[in-house]
């Protein structure tokens, strides 16, 4: 029999994947099959799959705390942001089309179907299914067409727990305010609440629990403290895009509109001997900086022109001068070369433009996009390691015979003579132990973290620490048994 519960949140960046990924492991370790389900995301941090398509990164990370590989079906609905109106849309793992803000509203509707044949899909392989909101049901205006709060809820016949996060203020309103706007269908649905991040004493909000039980009738689940171990996990959201105080050596990276797959960085922001340092936009790049780290772009071609925009072409031209590394994954390996082109307007009107110039080769932007696991070499050291691959271009030209990874047999990136500016298309490489390290030494600096074994420490972490702050025999119990 396979139970499931919802997670909403009283707003956004709550915590809900967090939470969802702790009680992922917590229910695991109790001995059930748990599955992550979000019918909807809205992320440019997505992660390749077995299957061949792509999730948001917080469901893989939930798939992980889960003991599970992940699949397409837990995240049906992926929505990737290209401007401040538009958004590249995945369905159950591949790329649709890009639609505007309008014409997505109008789209909902019939992405349902395949919200609810993933979700039927995957809850037939689980015990219990924990599924996650998006934003807040108290966007009642979205409410029509909604698939990824209560629509969905309603849809599936799934009860939910409401989550505030008290570390913004006004909890109390958050929650009694989310009760006083919904429909009260919709309220039904609501079975009890959580309170989040919060910091210091909690005996001190005791009397404002009371008060949120008195007035909406749900049940507590519990206050759970600040996790202060969080930032060593994958991040989703840019929100947390923040940066890291460790040893001397340190890495910049840019902080463009629509970076991508950010994830990248968090192995290294654990190193005990390096400082991650987010630069951001109207702030100059650090001029003691040993490496210049361009991440993924979602946008490659608007994310140039804002690099440009901040003067950082002119700071990366004296960082160089000064014998400084530079390292370009995925769209910041496209900025390095010198154009882009951009034929079919896939990225908006066609176009063609300058590169940065530091690598010679040239990348042309093609309608298929190429999603792999990857298994791959570093080629000076023979160093295995695991990525995965996601991107539409592609990219050639003379510096490409400087390769300094080989996927299979394929030759993969490119690199300048001096070996100080590399790119390449493989995301995921700072996650391999041997290879960080090694990469590292080239920068003078050392590695002592073991990354895989850190994030499982500390997912075991987090289920200790919701085992202990909310009653999960309480949650268990006001689950549903699926239709």
């Amino acid at each position: 029999m396979t139970r499931t519960i919802m997670i909403q949140g009283a707003g956004s960046n709550v915590g809900k994947s967090m939470l969802v990924a702790g009680l992922a492991r917590a229910f695991t370790r109790r001995g059930l099959n748990v599955a992550p389900f979000k019918a909807q995301n809205m992320s440019n941090n997505a992660a390749v799959t077995e299957d061949g398509g792509e999730i948001g990164r917080a469901q893989a990370l939930q798939a992980l705390a889960a003991g599970r590989a992940p699949h397409t079906d837990m995240n049906p609905v992926l929505l990737k942001p290209e401007s401040e109106t538009g958004a590249q849309v995945i369905v159950q793992g591949r790329r649709v089309g890009t639609l505007g803000a309008r014409d997505y509203t109008g789209e909902k509707p019939h992405l349902l179907a395949p919200v609810m044949e993933s979700f039927k899909r995957l809850s037939s392989t689980a015990d219990l299914v924990l599924v996650e909101g998006a934003g807040s049901p108290a966007e009642i205006n979205l409410r029509k067409g909604d698939i990824a709060n209560m629509g969905f809820a309603e849809a599936a016949g799934v009860p939910v727990i409401l989550v505030g996060d008290i570390d913004r203020g006004g909890v109390i309103a958050q929650v009694v305010g989310t009760q006083a706007v919904l429909a009260p269908q919709d309220a039904a649905r609501i079975r009890g609440f959580a309170i989040n991040k919060f910091r210091g004493d909690v005996s001190l909000f005791d009397e404002g629990l009371q008060e949120i039980v008195t007035r909406t009738g749900w049940p507590s689940l519990g206050v759970v403290p600040w996790f202060h171990d969080a930032w060593r996990l994958p991040p989703e959201d840019v929100l947390e895009l923040t940066s890291s105080q460790g040893g001397p050596c340190k890495i910049a990276v840019p902080h463009l509109g629509r970076i991508a797959n950010f994830d990248d960085l968090t192995p290294l922001a654990n190193e005990p001997d390096i400082t991650v340092e987010i630069v951001e936009p109207g702030t100059a790049l650090p001029g003691d900086a040993d490496l210049v780290l361009i991440a993924g772009s979602k946008s490659t071609i608007a994310d140039l022109a804002a690099f440009r925009a901040n003067g950082w072409d002119i700071d990366l031209a004296a960082h160089i001068r000064r014998k400084g590394h530079v390292l370009g994954i995925c769209g910041g390996y496209q900025m390095l070369g010198r154009s882009i082109a951009d034929p079919d307007g896939i990225e908006g009107a066609p176009s063609r433009v300058d590169g940065l110039g530091l690598l010679d080769v040239h990348t042309v932007m093609q309608p298929h996009k190429r999603l792999a696991l990857s298994d791959a070499q570093d080629i000076a050291t023979g160093a295995p390691l695991s990525g995965y691959e996601i991107h539409l271009g592609e990219t050639t030209g003379p510096d490409c015979a400087r390769a300094w990874l080989k996927v299979g047999e394929r030759p993969e990136g490119a690199m300048s003579d001096d070996r100080r500016i590399r790119g390449t298309y493989l995301h995921g490489l700072f996650g391999n132990d041997a290879f960080r390290a090694a990469y590292l030494a080239g920068l003078g600096a050392s590695s002592t973290l073991r990354y895989d074994s850190t994030v499982e420490r500390t997912l075991d972490a987090l289920a200790a620490h919701l085992e202990m702050h909310m009653d999960l025999d309480l949650l268990l119990s006001l689950s549903a048994d699926l239709p």
